[in-house]
């Protein structure tokens, strides 16, 4: 039998019984070099070796790499149920019914505060900026104020602020109100914002240091002259002056040439209460580096103004005594010195304001019915609270402390005169002090007593200090506070 080898021609395997041993030999050794020398293709490989068994690849290649099968598998499948369960959850959002949980309203407080600075901004005159803040029926208004009057202290007088009842701009209780608001920024920014009014504020306060800076020339060292007030209110029938108290008619509306009353060499109080103005602005826009530097400036050159004037702007039958007389011009002197203390750091203000002869003579050892009645004509009260600030945190020391702890006690003994069991002050059956003893508008030096109050109460727990001495009892500084929630 002929079998056909796939590589060399016919191969007897089956030959007959008489083959030798040595012919089986030689046969073996012709079949070993049978043995093909090029390699197998495949076809033939499959035809020698029979059915290949396929083995599972350990590695998927994904073109430009090789991922191991099993990291492949784990993360398709981590994938596809990700997916699966983000979109099980965004239908079940979509579907649950929406709550929509609305800001808490504000609380009294913060209503209170808005509504006070809105009053604000109904009283300003000139060209109104355009932002969120505005009164809604105002516009712009008297903006010809102090224009083309040639060779005076001004340029023009657009800005500032109308008085309460009508369109007169004074600017001695303008200044004061203006040196309030910072006041209470500066130790209460925190609250402002919390409330998001801090911005507004300083908008407001901004609006009327431009305008006292227009007030006199607060480029210059030294001036002789400034202006008191924009407006009057004392022309009687007949006369050719507009009467801007009398006549009820819209600011808008006001187009005649508008009297500018000024003030020479007497005007100490004037210009001491401007002074703090400006110098307790310039801590609030501090971070305004060149404005801040105006305003110190310009305070520094009222305050020097002030200091040798010596007089009340309102004597001598002024028009500006019918309205806001001013008492007296030390307790501004006072005032606006420790503010510029403040504002500049120099001691010089500091050896003025802590001179015996000056406390003296602003009444910081008077017994009057009307001590510790903090207004826009007593600045007394305000000036020793602050120089008790610079005691509590400064601590300044010799030759100061002596005098700076005089107006501590002072401002203790005023606090004191506060709490209703201390009968100074008579009290509403509402429980309101009248502090101005019956006479007609209390609330505005209830609000400044309040405020004194609560910053004393500040001062003192800053200081570690949990209270107060009134005579030999003493009182946690929750009195303080008490107080001026229930004024308020």
């Amino acid at each position: 039998m002929y079998g056909r080898d796939p590589w060399g021609g016919p191969l007897e395997i089956n030959a007959a019984d008489s083959m030798t041993d040595d012919d089986r030999s030689r046969n073996l050794q012709d079949l070993d070099r049978a043995t093909p020398s090029r390699p197998l293709d495949e076809t033939q490989q499959s035809w020698l070796l029979g059915p290949k068994v396929l083995k599972k690849k350990k590695y998927v290649d994904l073109g430009c790499i090789l991922v191991s099968r099993k990291i492949f598998l784990w993360t398709l499948g981590t994938i596809v149920v990700t997916a699966l369960l983000s979109g099980f959850i965004t239908l079940i959002v979509k579907t649950l019914p929406h709550h929509h949980h609305k800001e808490p309203p504000p609380d009294n407080y913060t209503i209170a505060l808005r509504t006070a600075l809105k009053f604000f901004n109904a009283q300003q005159s000139g060209k109104l900026p355009k932002n969120i803040y505005n009164v809604s029926w105002r516009h712009d208004s008297c903006l010809q104020d102090g224009k083309g009057d040639p060779g005076q202290c001004y340029k023009d007088l657009v800005g500032g602020y109308y008085d309460a009842g009508d369109s007169i701009k004074f600017n001695f209780p303008m200044s004061y109100a203006m040196t309030m608001l910072s006041w209470s920024v500066i130790e209460y920014s925190a609250k402002y914002q919390a409330a998001g009014e801090l911005e507004h504020v300083k908008e407001l306060i901004k609006w009327g240091t431009d305008y006292f800076l227009k007030t006199f020339n607060s480029s210059a060292d030294n001036i002789y002259v400034m202006v008191e007030q924009v407006g009057s209110g004392v022309s009687g029938r007949g006369s050719e002056l507009h009467n801007d108290h009398y006549c009820w008619m819209r600011p808008e509306d006001i187009h005649y040439k508008r009297t500018v009353s000024q003030c020479y060499s007497s005007c100490s109080d004037l210009a001491a209460e401007m002074a703090a103005a400006l110098a307790s602005a310039s801590i609030v826009f501090k971070d305004n580096r060149l404005y801040s530097k105006n305003l110190v400036h310009g305070a520094k050159t009222l305050y020097r103004f002030a200091t040798t004037s010596r007089n009340r702007y309102s004597q001598n039958g002024k028009e500006s005594s019918k309205f806001y007389n001013s008492s007296m011009f030390e307790d501004e002197l006072l005032w606006g010195g420790a503010w510029l203390y403040y504002a500049t750091g120099n001691v010089t203000y500091l050896e003025r304001v802590t001179s015996h002869h000056m406390a003296e003579k602003a009444g910081a050892f008077g017994n009057s019915p009307y001590y510790g009645v903090f207004s826009w004509d007593n600045k007394l009260p305000g000036a020793q609270l602050l120089l008790t600030r610079m005691r509590l945190f400064l601590s300044p020391g010799y030759p100061y402390e002596d005098m700076l702890s005089e107006f501590h006690n002072q401002t203790g003994r005023v606090m004191c005169s506060y709490l209703p069991y201390y009968k100074k002050f008579n009290r509403t059956n509402g429980g309101l002090i009248q502090l101005n003893h019956g006479a007609p508008q209390p609330l505005q030096y209830v609000a400044n007593a309040a405020f004194l109050a609560a910053l004393f109460s500040d001062y003192l727990e800053a200081a570690d200090t949990p209270g107060w001495y009134c005579g030999p009892n003493f009182y946690t500084t929750e009195f303080l506070r008490d107080f001026s929630r229930s004024q308020v």
